[in-house]
């Protein structure tokens, strides 16, 4: 009922902040601000912003809270050179520069989230991004610290779970409280911390729940089912909203740190469950429902300068228990597990010289099964995996090039049942340069070769999956998959203008890909005469990608009626296979302009972007049309009490009601993007 009651005359007055943009407010004294550049904590180098000689993607504080989307790849999805591989509104996996699933390693305090996300699209991220405190997304050559074969990069979110610092009282914390009328969806989070002496404690959690989501036309584009999927019969197919696309999710999690003066070691649990639901395919026959169940205990240490040739020494140690069913029409069907230990030590050591840098070892075990919990058939078998990685960076400076070369050299075995044992020997490297042409310029170049072994769905997926509908093959004689990446980037900064300009070229050998093959099954793989599924095989070819990402901001005000900034971007990712086809799935080309208005405690935006036509599907997939995304937003912040704050916050999105087939998603025909909604909510925190 909540939501009929907020009308069209609510969405206008939603935009009425964005008005701001254009009016000048009351006369204010102007107040001096000082900005620090946020630092990178992902890499250990703790480089700056400007001193990073790849592209690097920061949210935090007031910006992250007004990304904040239902998940880590809604929340990066206006990024440049970012989208989000959706399956409808709850999962939304990101997408870097075409690249996802394996080739996106997504992190949880520096450590793998080890999940089962990077394994089907179906498959939600269990890292929270309503939790989050920061998250950094990197590209080129510092992502071989984490992992090989993370082509297009790594995110990784912080949330603060172990304290590394004392906090400066004995109670603190947050409450944030959404409500998102697209879906009548609301999610509560709250966060309470705080230490005395040398312990210093995290409790967090949060709650959300949502209805069918609010959509501009019909689910379902029958014009391209009829082409990609022929044997179905849509007969269900309503308008204005999603089917079955509710969900209602809830988390905990409790850390202690003991910190002293030469360093800090902590623990943490968490526990998360998440049910949510997959779009129908209009047949009226199935309905499927992922119930996920995950169990998480990490460790955290770090010492400063732990012996005479180390500035610091750090240790990360994490245990995931994953699982989740696939439950059509009430019955269980596809079961996943994934049982995982992880960990990794960090050694900076003391300045060689010019040379200063980081060296590790990183060694990573799971047990990861997929069975038809009915019938007890494997889709993919169990398989004991173990990965074992030396890994160092190492950066100098001459004149005013700064300078950084990696390595990582990594063994990877795995051990299906009923089969023989494979094993692969990814060796990634890296080269980078940083030219600081003056205060005003700068150039940097990134040479990258990341290899990849392939995960164990691209090897031995052989049966039904319920969720994404079609019947998956592996091949168990896939090679490595060897990237090599050119990135060239240029930054201009002045008083009036800031330019950001990123190419880059990628050559993939061996390049995996899951693709329909144009023929359809039954369900049990046989040659079929009705219920017929689309067959997928995981095939293997060379690849190129190339493509651009650039963003123009011009300062058009800056005085005591506040500042107006003028954002113009654009970004685009082409993929295609040597022998001519295209790789499927890729972002179509992006490109608009952003208006942000302030003023003391009051911050707001007007976003437009142009989407294209996806006219290069992949084979036997459809296009996807162009849109029009028009969004708004404002926040105002409050000192309530002391050194208590309250943010308020309000958003518009997908203004025009456009229906959005995100090309990036396997589930475009089925479930377009949310259509017009607003957001509101508000954060204490204290």
């Amino acid at each position: 009922m909540l939501k009929k009651c907020i009308s069209s005359k609510f969405l206008i007055y939603l935009a009425a902040p964005s008005s701001m943009l254009v009016l000048p407010a009351a006369y204010a004294k102007e107040q001096a601000v000082v900005k620090l550049e946020p630092v990178i904590v992902t890499t250990p180098l703790q480089e700056s912003l400007s001193e990073s000689t790849v592209p690097v993607t920061v949210l935090s504080g007031e910006e992250l809270r007004m990304k904040m989307g239902n998940s880590i790849g809604d929340t990066l999805k206006n990024e440049l050179g970012i989208s989000s591989q959706s399956f409808g509104p709850s999962v939304g996996t990101p997408v870097i520069r075409g690249q996802a699933g394996p080739r996106v390693r997504v992190l949880n305090n520096g450590i793998g989230s080890n999940d089962a996300s990077a394994i089907s699209p179906d498959h939600a991220t269990s890292v929270e991004p309503l939790l989050a405190e920061r998250i950094e997304v990197l590209r080129g050559p510092a992502t071989l610290l984490y992992g090989s074969g993370a082509i297009g990069g790594v995110v990784n979110v912080i949330d603060n779970r172990i304290p590394s610092q004392m906090p400066d009282k004995l109670l603190g914390g947050a409450l944030e409280q959404r409500f998102d009328s697209t879906s009548d969806q609301t999610s509560t989070t709250m966060k309470l911390e705080g230490g005395q002496g040398n312990i210093a404690y995290h409790l967090d959690g949060f709650y959300r729940n949502r209805n069918n989501l609010d959509i501009g036309g019909r689910g379902i584009d029958t014009g391209a089912v009829a082409v990609t999927d022929p044997s179905l019969t849509v007969v269900d197919n309503p308008k204005g909203f999603l089917n079955n696309s509710g969900a209602e999710a809830i988390s905990g999690s409790a850390g202690l740190s003991f910190i002293g003066k030469h360093g800090f070691a902590g623990v943490s649990i968490n526990n998360l469950n998440n049910n949510y639901g997959i779009a129908p395919d209009g047949t009226g026959n199935e309905t499927t429902v992922i119930r996920l169940r995950q169990n998480k205990y990490d460790f955290k240490s770090e010492l400063k300068n732990p012996f005479r040739f180390a500035k610091s020494l750090r240790a990360r140690l994490g245990y995931t228990d994953y699982q989740h069913t696939e439950v059509t029409n009430g019955d269980p069907g596809a079961f996943f597990t994934n049982k995982t230990y992880e960990g990794r030590i960090e050694l900076n050591h003391q300045d060689i010289g010019p040379f200063s840098g980081v060296v590790g070892f990183q060694a990573q075990v799971s047990d990861f099964n997929a069975i038809e919990k009915l019938t007890g058939d494997s889709i993919v078998p169990r398989s004991d995996s173990s990965s074992y990685g030396v890994f160092g960076v190492e950066s100098f400076d001459i004149g005013k090039v700064k300078y950084q070369l990696g390595l990582r050299v990594e063994q990877t075995d795995i051990a299906p049942d009923g089969f023989s044992s494979l094993g692969y020997t990814p060796v990634s490297a890296s080269a980078s340069a940083l030219w600081k042409l003056d205060e005003s310029n700068s150039l940097n170049l990134a040479i990258t070769r990341s290899s990849r072994a392939p995960n164990v769905q691209e090897l031995l997926a052989n049966g039904y999956h319920d969720a994404t509908r079609s019947f998956e093959v592996g091949d168990i004689n896939l090679k490595e998959e060897t990237s090599y990446n050119l990135d060239l980037g240029y930054r201009f900064t002045s008083n009036w203008m800031r330019a950001e300009f990123d190419l880059f070229h990628n050559w993939a050998n061996n390049y995996i890909a899951q693709q329909r093959s144009g023929k359809f099954v039954d369900q049990n793989g046989n040659p079929c005469v009705a219920d017929c599924v689309p067959l997928r095989h995981a095939t293997q070819n060379d690849a190129i990608f190339m493509g651009y990402e650039a963003k123009l901001i011009f300062t058009m005000m800056e005085n005591h009626f506040g500042f107006l900034d003028l954002t113009l971007f654009s970004d685009y990712t082409r993929g295609k296979f040597t022998n001519g086809s295209d790789v499927p799935r890729m972002p179509p080309l992006r490109y608009g302009f952003q208006l942000d208005y302030g003023k003391d405690s009051l911050t707001s935006y007007l976003r437009f972007t142009r989407a294209e036509r996806q006219t290069h599907p992949g084979d036997f997939e459809t296009p996807t049309s162009g849109y029009l995304l028009l969004n708004v937003g404002a926040q105002y912040k409050i000192t309530a009490y002391k050194d208590a704050e309250l943010m308020l916050f309000a958003k518009g999105n997908n203004l025009l009601n456009e229906n959005i087939r995100n090309a990036t998603s396997y589930l475009r025909n089925f479930a377009p993007e949310a259509g017009r909604g607003a957001q509101i909510g508000f954060r204490v925190s204290y």
